[in-house]
């Protein structure tokens, strides 16, 4: 139905592993109290778990790389050593908190979590990577970012290699960064002659 596709920062298919981790980010709104399975329209929303979701989301779609060089050990505060009581912190913990806690207040704690029930359920084709590839008669370009936290560089090399058996006329452009996942947003430009390339095949 289409003459290219054009996949970016992602795989075929979600894995167990990744499954797994979209569990995690769903978790701090399941045991909100204030989700009350679903049903707090017109009450008090479970703000507090969906800000603790985004800020588990925020840190898996960055790259270690990027919290070290930007927060390293740092603490919150400099007169509140972390070491010295349970509730001073490391500033990683506040920014990503503090983030959270903002996009919280412009999002809804259900679409989260049926974004990430979309995310566990997704295979190419509906059903499996593999019977998908067979079918694929577009030539795709797909592009990745081998240090993503989401979408990881097994997964993204296992889609490579089922496309290809398939028959799928693939290629596989890498973009590099200290983001992870999120150099899928921010260094898109890397891939520009790529995509130049490809789009006037």
């Amino acid at each position: 139905m289409v003459a290219k596709a054009m996949p970016v920062i992602g795989a075929g298919e979600a894995d167990a592993q990744l499954i797994a981790w979209l569990d995690v980010w769903a978790a701090p709104i399941l045991v909100d109290p204030n989700w009350n399975k679903g049903d707090y329209y017109g009450k008090t929303p479970p703000n507090a778990g969906l800000a603790k979701a985004l800020a588990v989301v925020t840190l898996q779609a960055n790259h270690q790389e990027w919290a070290n060089a930007t927060f390293g050990r740092r603490p919150a505060k400099a007169e509140e050593d972390p070491a010295k009581a349970l509730g001073n912190r490391f500033q990683v913990q506040s920014i990503l908190d503090t983030a959270g806690e903002t996009r919280a207040k412009v999002s809804d704690a259900n679409h989260f979590l049926y974004l990430v029930k979309a995310n566990q359920l997704f295979a190419a084709g509906g059903t499996s990577l593999a019977d998908a590839a067979t079918k694929i008669k577009a030539p795709v370009l797909l592009i990745t970012q081998p240090k993503d936290l989401v979408f990881t560089a097994d997964a993204v090399d296992r889609t490579a290699e089922t496309l290809k058996k398939g028959g799928v006329n693939l290629t596989h452009v890498l973009i590099q960064g200290s983001r992870g996942h999120l150099d899928g947003v921010i260094s898109m430009k890397q891939a520009e002659d790529a995509i130049r390339d490809f789009l006037e095949k």
